[in-house]
């Protein structure tokens, strides 16, 4: 099965590509500027032993990724479909899993004050990315109270934002129309409501 529940197309070990090829062929791609991967729709090869775990760490066949620019490429060549991940060259698509949000942000910068102020957020594979209408920030409450904070930063992607990051966050918010949220771009995002939180 691939990760978005669907039958699995059958392909032959030797014929699904590994990563070394993914790489090879990102790297050629990604030699004139970003992979332009919304333009790219190949044939899809299978899924391949590849994994992004919550904390952005990515696995091949079970053994974390420890080259950073490996990392960064792949991310490069990462496509979204419904629920499914999957690394995307012109001749090439496999499907991988990816625990959570494929990035993770971790650090920001806060430019402007009030209905100017802009959050400009970094992720882990060095995306660097405002957020505003194009690019929101949301807040999922998980089974056990805690939140879990995203922003988009491409194309249907989004980044985990970092613990110590969103406590930062927090420190910037303000309250509009019985929302506590943060003020991005010209955009409000709304947290939680303000009477949950005493407010």
């Amino acid at each position: 099965m691939t990760n978005d529940g669907k039958a699995q197309n059958i392909v032959s070990p030797q014929d699904r590509p590994d990563a070394n090829s993914l790489m090879a062929s990102a790297s050629r791609a990604s030699k004139k500027g970003p992979p332009p991967v919304h333009l790219w729709n190949p044939p899809f090869c299978g899924d391949i032993d590849m994994r992004i775990a919550r904390d952005g760490t990515w696995f091949y066949m079970g053994t974390p990724i420890g080259r950073p620019a490996m990392v960064k490429l792949f991310s490069s060549i990462l496509k979204k479909e419904g629920d499914a991940y999957f690394l995307v060259t012109p001749v090439e698509k496999v499907g991988i899993q990816v625990d959570d949000a494929p990035f993770v942000a971790v650090d920001f910068a806060v430019s402007g004050e009030g209905a100017d102020q802009v959050l400009t957020f970094t992720t882990h594979v060095g995306d660097v990315v405002a957020a505003g209408p194009d690019n929101p920030i949301r807040v999922e409450m998980g089974e056990d109270g805690e939140p879990a904070p995203y922003v988009h930063v491409r194309a249907g992607l989004e980044a985990l934002i970092d613990r110590k990051s969103f406590y930062r966050l927090v420190e910037l918010g303000e309250e509009q129309d019985g929302w506590f949220g943060l003020r991005s771009g010209g955009a409000f995002f709304g947290i939680d409501r303000a009477d949950a939180l005493g407010m």
